[in-house]
This record gives structure tokens, C-alpha cells and sequence, in this order.
């Protein structure tokens, strides 16, 4: 994308706007995180040919008190903004996306019918339960962050650049999306790769169970069983990127 970066930008969060074949990619990141968690699947789509648009979403990648006026509707309207970007140069495009990037990935697929197929990976797709009455309660104690959620990683020395801290309101906007997202799953009509981590402590592992049976379209899964939530990065990265390239070349091939 054109936009100039910002001059607090964290080492390793631009985004990614790459020029390829006529099979394009949309890679998004997840919840406080920021590019650099999917650079390791942004560059492999490249290496196989396809134009990338990986998007810096708002109010990351900088420092957390930049997300404090954002919400899932600004994040989404990036991912929008993104995905028209990348259309309107490929013939056909697949759609990647981690953890919230994945709720945003399914939130696409149902409005984008034409699109050739997503992978959603550690993806939050229902709202957790009580998790709304939780941040309700924060908010209403006067607490706008809480500890961080970035670096759920088993691999040692592996990091997130992701924020210590978790703004709480935009979390609500995220739970709240995501409560509404569960009931927007039957639209989804393209083949979907699921890959989730049986070990998780950020998104319930039963949102990919969830997932996989409500999307009307046909259903791939991938464990990466050796990683935690941010498995991008973690001991499965290898093994994603080769699954997430293999399926794409599979969707938009033709």
C-alpha cells in the first residue's frame, strides 16, 4: 500500500505490498500483534508467484495507546481496503489471516463470494464465553489495559513484537465481532484450510472446530500440534507456509 509509515513504527511491522503473478494473496495479522508474525507466509506466497497485500491494521505496530480509538469496524475496513487492492490486479485471490486476522479473513469470505479460498489459522470465531461480561466489568472499574496477550509460543527464544498490553476496549469491539461472525460462518461458500494449535491459551481451540462445521464450503485442517497460538512463528512455521502455499496454488490454479 502507498501509505507512509509511521515514524514509531516497531522493526519488523511494515506491511507488505508485492507486485506477482495473476494469483493474488491477502495476509493479515492478528490482535495487537502486527505484520511481522505472517511476514514468514507473506514471503513464501511471494516465492510461489503471487502478489501479496499484507496491510498494517490500525492502531498497531506502534505503540498500544494508537489502538485505544480503533475497533474491529476500522480493522476490517483496512482488510477491505486491502482486498480490493489485491482483486483488482489477480485473477483469483486467497485470504490468510491469524487469530483476529483470521476472524477478519472469514468476515471477507462471506462478503466476497468470488473469493478462491481462505486459511484461518488460531482463528476467533465465537465469542468465548463470559468473556463479555469479563471486559464489561474492566471498563467499568475504570481499567482500559490489561497484561498483553502476544509471544503464546512454545518455541524458546521465539518472540512477538506484539504490545505488552491489551487495550481493553478495542478487545470488546474484537468479542463483540466475533459473537456476530459465529452466526456469518454459513455463508463462507469456498474451499478453507483450518490450522489450529491444540494447545492455545489465547483463542479457545474449539473455535476452529466451530469453524470447520458451520462454513458451507469444503473443509481442510492442518494441526500444528508443536505451537501455541502465535504458530507463524513458532515450531510448525516451516509446515504452514508449505501447507498455506499448497493449498493456494490449489485454489487459484485455472
Amino acid at each position: 500500500m502507498a501509505d507512509a509509515l509511521p515514524s514509531n513504527l516497531i522493526p519488523g511491522a511494515e506491511p507488505m505490498s508485492h507486485v506477482g503473478g495473476r494469483a493474488g494473496a491477502l495476509v493479515l495479522h492478528g490482535f495487537t500483534g502486527n505484520p511481522g508474525s505472517m511476514r514468514g507466509i507473506a514471503d513464501a506466497l511471494v516465492g510461489a508467484g503471487f502478489g501479496v497485500e499484507m496491510p498494517l491494521l490500525p492502531g498497531h505496530g506502534t505503540v498500544v495507546a494508537d489502538m485505544l480509538d480503533t475497533g474491529f469496524a476500522d480493522w476490517l475496513g483496512a482488510a477491505e481496503d486491502a482486498y480490493q487492492a489485491i482483486a483488482a490486479r489477480s485473477d483469483r485471490v486467497v485470504i490468510v489471516g491469524l487469530s483476529m486476522g483470521g476472524a477478519l479473513t472469514a468476515w471477507l469470505g462471506g462478503d466476497h463470494p468470488e473469493v478462491a479460498g481462505l486459511v484461518c489459522i488460531n482463528a476467533i470465531v465465537s465469542e468465548p464465553e463470559g468473556m463479555r461480561g469479563f471486559i464489561e466489568e474492566l471498563l467499568a472499574s475504570g481499567t482500559e489495559f490489561i497484561p498483553g496477550i502476544g509471544s503464546d509460543i512454545a518455541k524458546e527464544g521465539v518472540e512477538e513484537s506484539a504490545y505488552l498490553d491489551t487495550p481493553v476496549r478495542p478487545l470488546l469491539s474484537l468479542v463483540d465481532a466475533a459473537a456476530e461472525l459465529d452466526e456469518r460462518l454459513a455463508r463462507i461458500t469456498c474451499p478453507v484450510l483450518v490450522v489450529n494449535s491444540p494447545e492455545d491459551h489465547v483463542v479457545p481451540p474449539e473455535n476452529s472446530d466451530v469453524l470447520a462445521a458451520r462454513v458451507a464450503g469444503p473443509v481442510e485442517r492442518l494441526s500444528a500440534s508443536r505451537s501455541y497460538h502465535v504458530a507463524t512463528i513458532d515450531h510448525d512455521k516451516e509446515l504452514i507456509e508449505e501447507a498455506v502455499v499448497a493449498f493456494a496454488l490449489k485454489v487459484t490454479a485455472g
